[in-house]
């Protein structure tokens, strides 16, 4: 089994080569383009994959010692994603796999995150808990096998990776600003400032109200001290982040309560975060649960994860049609 993976969805262009369960290869190219206008330009982003896609593909083979005639299926993102972004890396996989007359495999981007768990060990065991934390979505999903897998809980509004976006532009601080939060945050005080905790039922979660919080806290403290936020930056990246944790880890809690799993993951870009890392270490010891938290190189967007998706459907010979088009709202 010699699967080549695609990952499109948004700003990385990756592929990876997975033979027999083990990933060989995971080429990421990453668009820098996007810092100077602080934020993803979805035009900009696919006209960037059209570039990268054929050299990212040609290396991820080459690292793999892999010729594309080896190939027994071609994997892709199908969604959810950026439209134009999807289309590259989809009408890439289809026309590849079409020449070689081998399988077409889509992808379900979210459960990939998840399934980035089974790359290496150690593994969870089923059925687990995963929060999964990116720019665009906060979900807990509950994963009953690869292949079956339930959202139990997920924001009403923005997603915790925006929160700390947009909490970082706010600062004036360059984008991508969440990696940056985490980097002040580990010189400041958690407690030094506190923000509200949005309320939502049941497992759901909502992170715009938090945003506008820290907003009129800037503007207020700054009216008063034009220099506050140079003085308590990292004070100031410690609270957010807190409070923002404090949040994501509450609800994982109940949902862990409610349905009697120890077994817990995280998985999407926001794992990466170290605050985050650390406190769900820190409750899993205290909580007794078997805590499960992927390498950096598998939690942002990547292609290892889509070609381990993609071994678990090529085991069902749960194939894609020709016909296939890309889904930017596709749900889990």
């Amino acid at each position: 089994m010699n699967i080549l993976a695609i990952e499109s969805s948004c700003d990385e262009t990756s592929a990876a080569v997975l033979v027999n369960g083990h990933i060989l290869s995971n080429v990421i190219a990453t668009q820098l383009i996007h810092e100077q206008y602080g934020g993803v330009v979805p035009e900009l982003a696919s006209r960037a994959h059209q570039q990268h896609i054929l050299p990212v593909v040609e290396r991820a083979l080459a690292d793999a010692n892999l010729p594309k005639n080896a190939l027994s299926a071609v994997a892709f993102t199908r969604g959810p994603g950026l439209l134009g972004s999807l289309l590259v890396g989809a009408s890439f996989a289809k026309a590849l796999a079409l020449g070689l007359n081998i399988p077409l495999i889509e992808i379900n981007h979210m459960q990939a995150h998840v399934l980035a768990h089974f790359i290496e060990a150690p593994k969870p065991k089923f059925p687990f808990l995963c929060l999964t934390v990116s720019g665009g979505h906060t979900q807990i999903v509950r994963v009953d096998g690869p292949l079956d897998m339930a959202v139990i809980g997920q924001t009403m509004d923005d997603a915790v990776g925006e929160a700390f976006d947009k909490s970082a532009k706010l600062l004036g601080l360059p984008y991508p600003g969440g990696p940056l939060i985490d980097k002040y945050a580990k010189e400041g005080n958690p407690l030094a400032f506190r923000f509200p905790l949005s309320e939502m039922p049941n497992l759901d979660f909502s992170f715009s109200g938090i945003k506008t919080a820290i907003m009129y806290f800037l503007r207020d403290n700054t009216k008063a001290n034009p220099a506050f936020i140079a003085e308590n930056l990292a004070d100031i990246c410690a609270s957010i982040q807190h409070t923002l944790i404090q949040m994501l880890l509450t609800k994982l809690k109940r949902a862990a309560h409610e349905t009697g799993i120890r077994e817990i993951a995280i998985a999407g870009g926001v794992s990466a975060n170290s605050g985050l890392r650390t406190a769900l270490t820190q409750l899993g010891e205290a909580q007794g649960w078997n805590v499960y938290i992927p390498r950096f190189e598998y939690c942002t967007d990547n292609a290892a994860m889509i070609a381990m998706a993609a071994q678990f459907k090529y085991e069902q010979a749960d194939f894609t049609a020709q016909t296939v088009s890309p889904m930017p709202r596709m749900s889990m």
